[in-house]
C-alpha cells in the first residue's frame, strides 16, 4: 500500500483530522494508495506557509528560477518510467501508448517555462513631459492556488506550476483526489531541488472543502483551475476579486465542409481527437458536423479506425485505449448514447461497455450517426470515446448545429477552400480553431483557452501568455528634478 501525505511548509505531514481515503486502479480495481484527507485547517496552514515564504522565491533572479525548473524537468526525465507507471496505475491510460507521452509533455512544459521567463520583457514608454521617465515591470501576484483534474494528472499541473514558479508565485496545489498518488510523484520531483522551503505546498482531499478554502481565502491572489464548467462556475463565483485562470469543458465541433477532399490522414486525425485518452480530453471532437455529401465517407473511415483500437488493461503493451477513469464517466456515456438513440440515432460501432475485464469501466470506442441536434452529445460534453456524427445541407443548418452548444474551447474545420477556411475560422466562437487538423492539436507554447460569452473558461495557458496572466504589470514613473542628470 502506497502512502500519500500532505506537504506543507517544507514538511511531509498527516492531515489535522488524521483521516485518510483511498485511490483505486480503474483498470484492475486494486487499491493504489492511502491518502491523507486534508481539511480546511490544512489548507489554511498551506496558504500561510505560501504567504510567509513567497518573498524567498520572488527574491530569486529569473535565471535562478529558470535553473530550478530545469532541475525539476531533469528529475522527471530520470524518473520517467516510474511516473508513467503511476499514471497508468492510478489514472488508467495505457502505459506504453499514452502515459509515457504525458510525462514527456510535462518535461517539455517545464523546459518551456524555464526559457520563456527569460524573455518576458517590458517597455520604457515615451511620454509628453520631458522631465519624466516611465517604465513597466512585471511582478508575481503572490500566492496562486492551483486545482487540477484527473485526466492528465502530471501534465496539466505542470501547465500551472511551471509558469507560477517561473514568475515567482508561491503555490498551494490540490490535485483531483482520485489521482493523489500521481500528484505526489510529481511533487517529489519538485521537492528534490533547491526550491526555497514552503513556496510549493501540496494538499489532498475533497475539492468542496480543501479546494473551496483555497478559492475563498483572502491571502490567495490567483486561482488556476482546469475541470468541469459546473465546478469552474462555482470557483468563479467563490473567488470574486481574485485573478482567475479557468480552463473548463469543451464540446468542440469538427466541421467538414462540402468542398473538403478528405485524406486518410484527415480521417485519422478526426478519430484521434475522438478517442485519445478514451475521449477524456476537453478538446476532444465531441461532435462531428459533416456535409451530407461526405457522411458515408466520414462514417466509414471513423468506423475502420474504431475497429482498429485495442481496448485493454493499462499495462498490456498492445493496448491503445484504456478504461474510463470513473464510474460516473461510464454512466454519462451510457446516458448520452441512450438519449441519442432514443432521438433516432444509430450506433454504427461500439456503444457499450466490455464485460470481460476486472472492472466495468472499459468502453468500446463508439461511432454514432443520424444524431439529432437536440441530443445530449451535441449540446453537452460527453468526455468519453465517442464520435457523434450530425449532417447538414446548407450554411444555415450548419450554424444552427454549431450554436446548439454553448462551449467555446476548440474547433476544427476541414476544407479545401482558403476563403471558407478563414471566413469560418474567424467567425467561430472558440478560443482555438484548427484548420485541416484535429480539435485537440495543441503545442504547449501556443495560447490555449476559451472565448468570452461561452462556458469554456477565461484566460490563457501556454507560452508567454500564461506568464503574463500570473504577473501584475506595474508602471513606474520617475521625475528628474531640475539640474539633475540622467
Amino acid at each position: 500500500m502506497k502512502k500519500v501525505s500532505l506537504f506543507i511548509d517544507g514538511i511531509s505531514r498527516e492531515s489535522i483530522s488524521e483521516d485518510t481515503f483511498y485511490t483505486y486502479s480503474p483498470s484492475s480495481g486494486e487499491t493504489i494508495a492511502q491518502v491523507a484527507r486534508g481539511t480546511r485547517g490544512d489548507a489554511k496552514l498551506a496558504i500561510e506557509a505560501a504567504v510567509n515564504n513567497s518573498h524567498s522565491l520572488k527574491a530569486l533572479s529569473v535565471w535562478d528560477r529558470s535553473r530550478i525548473l530545469r532541475d525539476i524537468a531533469d528529475n522527471l526525465e530520470r524518473r520517467k518510467e516510474e511516473i508513467a507507471y503511476a499514471i497508468a496505475l492510478e489514472q488508467g491510460k495505457p502505459y506504453t501508448a499514452e502515459a509515457l507521452i504525458e510525462v514527456s509533455r510535462a518535461i517539455e512544459g517545464l523546459s518551456n517555462a524555464s526559457e520563456h521567463i527569460k524573455w518576458l520583457e517590458t517597455s520604457v514608454i515615451s511620454v509628453r513631459d520631458p522631465t519624466k521617465r516611465v517604465y513597466t515591470i512585471r511582478q508575481p501576484k503572490g500566492v496562486y492556488g492551483v486545482i487540477t483534474p484527473w485526466n492528465y494528472p502530471v501534465n496539466i499541473p505542470v501547465e500551472y506550476i511551471a509558469p507560477a514558479i517561473a514568475t515567482g508565485n508561491a503555490i498551494v496545489w490540490l490535485p483531483a483526489p482520485s489521482v493523489s498518488y500521481c500528484g505526489w510523484k510529481l511533487m517529489e520531483c519538485i521537492i528534490d531541488t533547491d526550491l526555497p522551503k514552503g513556496v510549493v505546498n501540496f494538499l489532498t482531499g475533497p475539492g468542496n472543502e480543501v479546494g473551496d478554502e483555497i478559492v475563498i481565502h483572502p491571502k490567495v491572489n490567483g486561482i488556476g483551475f482546469t475541470g468541469s464548467t459546473t465546478t469552474g462556475n462555482i470557483i468563479a463565483s467563490r473567488a470574486a476579486g481574485k485573478d482567475t485562470l479557468l480552463e473548463l469543458g469543451g464540446n468542440g465541433p469538427t466541421i467538414v465542409l462540402e468542398d473538403a477532399k478528405l485524406t486518410e490522414e484527415d480521417i485519422k486525425s478526426i478519430a484521434i481527437s475522438c478517442f485519445t485518452n478514451a475521449g477524456q480530453v476537453c478538446t476532444a471532437a465531441g461532435r462531428i458536423l459533416v456535409h451530407e455529401k461526405l457522411e458515408t465517407e466520414v462514417i466509414s473511415g471513423l468506423t475502420t479506425f474504431a475497429e482498429s483500437i485495442r481496448v485493454g488493461e493499462s499495462f498490456d503493451e498492445k493496448t491503445t485505449m484504456g478504461p474510463l477513469h470513473t464510474k460516473e464517466n461510464c454512466e454519462k456515456m451510457d446516458q448520452h448514447i441512450a438519449d441519442a438513440t432514443a432521438k433516432g440515432a444509430e450506433v454504427v460501432f461500439g456503444g457499450k461497455r466490455l464485460n470481460h475485464f476486472k472492472t466495468e469501466q472499459f468502453y468500446l470506442p463508439t461511432v454514432i450517426r443520424n444524431v439529432h441536434p437536440d441530443s445530449l452529445v451535441n449540446c453537452e460534453e460527453t468526455f468519453g470515446p465517442i464520435a457523434p456524427i450530425l449532417t447538414y445541407s446548407n450554411e444555415q443548418e450548419l450554424n444552427e448545429l454549431i450554436n446548439k452548444s454553448n462551449m467555446g474551447l476548440s474547433s476544427a474545420i476541414f476544407t479545401n477552400d482558403i476563403n471558407n477556411a478563414f471566413s469560418l475560422a474567424e467567425s467561430m466562437k472558440t478560443g482555438i480553431v484548427n484548420i485541416n487538423d484535429r480539435t485537440n492539436y495543441w503545442e504547449l507554447h501556443i495560447p490555449f483557452g476559451g472565448i468570452s460569452g461561452r462556458s469554456s473558461g477565461k484566460g490563457r495557458i501556454g507560452g508567454m501568455e500564461v506568464l503574463k496572466q500570473m504577473t501584475d504589470l506595474k508602471t513606474i514613473t520617475v521625475t528628474v528634478k531640475k539640474g539633475e542628470k540622467i
